[in-house]
């Protein structure tokens, strides 16, 4: 029997450590995405955008000398009178790592900055999650402009120009004009540009429809929605968008502000604004109902709606309220409610996901955030994603 076993040269040594440090930047994302996405736009951000994410450094394992400390062993007191059994102290304290009043003294942990791309990100944090239902809905008067290249042309407009295959074209010329000997190079005379080698790219456009989708991002914007609410509903609700953004090609998003009535409103207005008054959780529920019914026919959408809010609602509303969700969540691919109550908050009277938890389908969730670091475990657990960080 042999002892040692022949070594594979053909396997990659690196791929367990490139596995690894994967592994780091996928968990350090997960951890802190509250913090990556907090000032990020939902909207009208490039897929090449790229966001700094800090990621803790990967060493290889070494020797180090250490103080054993806590353990047992022998040791000697020199120039101290030393009885026999008794206990000698730790002659030195513990310092700490700079989390007290004065400075630190020791290393901190080391960590560096990796650039992604929006792309990228949603590469790291969605390849594990699921969209469900995802029906390929194609609309016709909503078309896609694809690009081919096909060759080159003699004619064409100033923009689509070939510098390289024009200048491949002069050099031919000159190389057959001196080997003609109509051309002397050591004559000095220029050789210049004809009509003749301007080559032009030869673009192929054509239109196809393509698969689409809308988003509805609903919420309360009443008195009771204060900053902290507001900036866990944008994280979830940018997670949502780069989801979705990530299995389409065209993706529509429709704000819906509502406090006991509801109106359509730009981003900026939607997390930065507030209102008083009271709450109608149905307004903003119908208000989605009455777009989809103008712009987005549910035969040719993809159609998506959350609504976010603190879980407060006037009592004589919750059955219509209830009644308008499960209109949505007939029509919808996929939606859900998202109950964002701050660790230490009450709800007074009836909670709302309370009253929508009977409607709980494959296609709608009830989720609930009371601090930052919720937001991944239940973005994850909407998508049916594993997100355990441990």
């Amino acid at each position: 029997m042999s002892i040692f076993k022949k070594h594979n040269t053909n396997a990659d040594r690196s791929a367990s450590d490139r596995r690894r440090h994967k592994e780091k930047i996928e968990k350090a994302i997960k951890k802190g995405i509250h913090d990556i996405v907090a000032e990020e736009s939902i909207i009208g951000q490039s897929g090449k955008k790229k966001i700094k994410i800090p990621v803790r450094g990967i060493k290889e394992y070494q020797f180090v000398f250490g103080r054993n400390q806590g353990s047992k062993g022998v040791g000697s007191a020199q120039g101290q009178d030393i009885k026999k059994g008794q206990k000698i102290k730790d002659g030195q304290k513990k310092k700490g790592k700079g989390t007290g009043k004065k400075a630190g003294n020791e290393k901190g942990e080391e960590f560096y900055e990796v650039e992604l791309t929006l792309d990228e990100l949603a590469k790291y944090l969605f390849d594990d999650l699921n969209l469900p239902d995802l029906e390929k809905k194609s609309d016709a008067s909503v078309l896609a402009e694809k690009i081919k290249r096909k060759g080159f042309r003699k004619q064409g407009i100033r923009a689509r120009l070939s510098k390289k295959e024009t200048l491949k074209n002069k050099i031919k010329r000159k190389n057959q004009a001196i080997k003609n000997k109509t051309f002397d190079p050591e004559s000095g005379e220029r050789f210049t540009f004809h009509q003749d080698d301007l080559k032009y790219k030869h673009i192929d456009i054509k239109h196809k429809p393509i698969t689409n989708a809308c988003i509805f991002f609903i919420m309360d914007v009443s008195g009771s929605m204060g900053k902290q609410k507001k900036f866990l509903a944008r994280s979830f609700f940018f997670l949502l968008y780069q989801f979705i953004r990530y299995r389409y090609e065209k993706i529509d998003i429709v704000f819906v502000a509502h406090t006991t009535e509801a109106k359509e409103v730009n981003e900026d207005d939607f997390f930065q604004r507030g209102s008083s008054g009271g709450t109608f959780i149905s307004s903003g529920l119908t208000k989605s109902l009455e777009i989809i019914g103008e712009r987005y026919n549910p035969s040719s959408w993809n159609l998506y709606a959350f609504h976010g809010s603190d879980g407060e609602n006037w009592s004589e509303d919750n059955e219509k309220a209830k009644v308008s969700m499960q209109k949505l969540i007939d029509i919808c691919q996929l939606s859900g409610y998202i109950q964002i109550v701050p660790d230490g908050d009450k709800v007074y009277g009836t909670e709302m996901a309370e009253v929508f938890e009977p409607l709980v389908t494959d296609n709608f969730k009830v989720l609930k955030l009371g601090k930052k670091e919720d937001v991944w475990p239940q973005f994850s657990k909407l998508f049916g994603g594993k997100y355990d960080l441990k």
